[in-house]
């Protein structure tokens, strides 16, 4: 708090380095220091709650739902049927609410490994942490790496909703980590990843692709708009096991009805699609990437 002007909060962290986003504070409903990181929870005057992690803004509730629903449509929508996903982070319980709502959904496990988010997230975050009522949701308080090692082949989709590559979620942005997803996955099996923006931080939105296309079948990197993340943009990687799965051609398509049934507020076939249309230089960025693996 108080780092630039007094009553607002400004995210400074090496991860943005020279720039800063800052909110004005009506209220610190809550503040502590976790077994794994810094948790703040503020009220304030623009954006609603907010919850940061280590510094870093996670969700608002004035535009959560524009990162909720593309992290869990992109990949559920892609697959023909997903019974069985996984979500891995994700302890506000917004993705959860998302993916209970996939009429094809039967179970969703959901393994963050602190406990203090989710209750914080219970209190002051209702809206998103309803999704742990799902009749649907199995939570688990643990840590994702290990939950997974114990499932072979077992899920048709994994959500990994982590926080951002420093301290508890470091481990989710690395090759072995989409080679143990691939091992928890059926046959045809998808995942998708947080992989970061491409504002600034375009090697590690290119790695984290690259991490997908070295042990996927089919590989993409898609971008939603997300007014409160660095540069107001959030990628997102995916992988699947069937080589002959179309990322850019939802296997379930909306209607306007089933839309508004759904309650979705960003989400549409037409954003589905259109999240795979990337600007130049990250295509560019892409394609040098893809002649370096070939070498």
């Amino acid at each position: 708090m108080d780092k630039l002007k007094t009553g607002w909060f400004s995210e400074l962290t090496d991860l943005l380095p020279g720039r800063s986003f800052s909110m004005e504070v009506e209220q610190v409903l809550h503040q502590e220091q976790s077994k794994y990181q810094e948790i703040l929870v503020l009220k304030t005057k623009s954006h609603g709650v907010v919850l940061v992690l280590d510094g870093m803004i996670q969700c608002t509730e004035f535009d959560e739902y524009s990162y909720q629903e593309m992290i869990s449509f992109l990949p559920l929508f892609s697959h023909p049927k997903p019974q069985r996903v996984l979500i891995v982070g994700g302890g506000d319980g917004g993705v959860a609410r998302e993916v209970a709502k996939h009429p094809l959904v039967e179970t969703i496990d959901q393994v963050e490994i602190d406990d203090r988010v989710i209750e914080l997230s219970k209190k002051y975050l209702p809206f998103m942490a309803e999704g742990f009522n799902s009749p649907k949701v199995n939570l688990h308080v643990a840590d994702g790496f290990k939950f997974m090692e114990k499932h072979t082949q077992y899920y048709d989709v994994i959500i990994t909703d982590s926080s951002d590559p420093i301290g508890p979620a470091v481990s989710l942005f690395q090759k072995s980590y989409f080679e143990l997803m691939k091992r928890a996955l059926r046959p045809g099996g998808i995942v998708c990843s947080q992989a970061d923006t491409f504002w600034g931080h375009l090697k590690n939105a290119t790695s984290m692709r690259n991490h997908c296309k070295a042990v996927f079948a089919r590989a993409a990197y898609a971008t939603s708009y997300v007014s409160t993340y660095p540069a107001g943009q959030i990628g997102f990687a995916l992988g699947s096991l069937d080589e002959n799965t179309d990322f850019k051609n939802p296997v379930y398509q909306l209607t306007d009805k089933q839309r508004k049934d759904m309650k979705l507020r960003y989400y549409t076939t037409d954003i589905h699609k259109a999240a795979f249309a990337l600007p130049a230089f990250v295509v560019d960025a892409l394609d040098e990437a893809d002649a370096e693996s070939n070498l």
